[in-house]
């Protein structure tokens, strides 16, 4: 169980840990199956038993070294009323967007062991089923993101309604920010309450800003809600990894954060990464999800030149764990992912 717990503390391990992004998902039958009996996406996150036997199917098919949490980054917004839905190739959906200071203000901060207890159950039920043998990854989206989609109303390309209030009303946006911020602190230390062993913050969206803008209305509000977590448990830490996609310009103040962890995305090599930034946090990362369509030999050669960079970058080898450079893609093919586990395995 320690091995990518240690490698997220930058502690020698006798293997790179791996574990991927949406690694229970659309790709493995197994989990269309669940999902087709759930009847939609919002039933199968609220239903305990059902999220935990897709959060453990990765783990019986893959030899991974970490389960993540099935559940939503929007589950948030959802418990704060806004009608989140999902429709079929469209993505996320909110029925009540929040575009105005009286909503916002209106925004209640969910208290996660009512709205939101269906995911601390799953969580329970996860630990119990694991009984030791991996660590479990709790989860939330970073404010920015999680805003996006409440402000927007659902998925978007050029972000132009929560821009805009960015540059006209900055302050009416932290306002919302916040309240996010202050929802997610309660989720999070109810997930590690209840027995998660590290935490990710997705942070989706946070390049799609300027430097500035992500330092102030991104980067800020995750320090933030690091800043209030409760993480010592049992005389350990619990460690806390920061995935902005897109962020690899801002590499640096990332991780100057305060957070354990950094997950690169593919645009950035994970070699000068280690260079830039030195033993100050792990790095996760970062293989293409594209990767995967490749035959097997280039999944291989494309593991073994991460896996290598990382080495090669001439400073302690600890604290990698081997991830994509974002969430396993819907059609990715089963076979792919066995290869693609087997060279971490061989390779590191």
């Amino acid at each position: 169980m320690t091995c990518f717990i240690d490698a997220l503390r930058r502690l020698p391990t006798n293997k790179t840990p791996v574990w991927l992004m949406r690694q229970a998902g659309r790709y493995l039958p197994e989990y269309r199956e669940v999902r087709a009996k759930a009847g939609n996406f919002m039933t199968l996150c609220k239903t305990p038993e059902l999220a935990c036997e897709v959060t453990l199917q990765p783990l019986k098919r893959f030899d991974l070294d970490a389960a993540i949490l099935f559940s939503d980054i929007l589950v948030i917004p959802d418990a704060m009323g806004l009608g989140l839905s999902f429709a079929e190739g469209e993505g996320p959906q909110f029925a009540n967007p929040v575009r105005d200071a009286k909503t916002i203000a209106e925004l209640i901060i969910p208290n996660p062991q009512k709205s939101l207890s269906y995911v601390i159950d799953t969580i329970r039920l996860i630990i119990r089923e694991l009984n030791g043998r991996l660590p479990l990854i709790g989860f939330a989206g970073s404010p920015w993101t999680v805003a996006t989609y409440m402000v927007e109303g659902r998925s978007t390309k050029n972000f132009s309604i929560i821009k805009k209030m960015m540059y006209r009303e900055p302050a009416l946006l932290k306002q919302l920010l916040d309240k996010i911020a202050q929802a997610t602190i309660l989720y999070l230390n109810a997930q590690i309450e209840a027995g998660v062993q590290a935490i990710q913050l997705f942070d989706t969206w946070g390049g799609v800003l300027n430097e500035s803008c992500y330092r102030e209305f991104s980067l800020y509000y995750m320090e933030t809600i690091l800043q209030q977590l409760k993480r010592e448990v049992n005389g350990k830490t619990i460690p806390v990894i920061f995935f902005t996609k897109g962020g690899g310009q801002w590499l640096d103040v990332i991780a100057n954060s305060g957070c354990d962890a950094v997950g690169l995305d593919w645009m950035t090599d994970i070699g000068e990464a280690r260079q830039r930034i030195g033993n100050k946090v792990a790095l996760q990362g970062n293989l293409d999800p594209s990767v995967l369509y490749a035959e097997p030999a280039q999944i291989r050669q494309q593991v073994k030149a991460i896996i290598a960079s990382y080495r090669d970058a001439g400073i302690d080898k600890t604290g990698h764990i081997f991830n994509l450079g974002h969430g396993i893609y819907p059609d990715t093919p089963i076979e792919s992912v066995e290869v693609m586990i087997e060279a971490v395995r061989e390779f590191s």
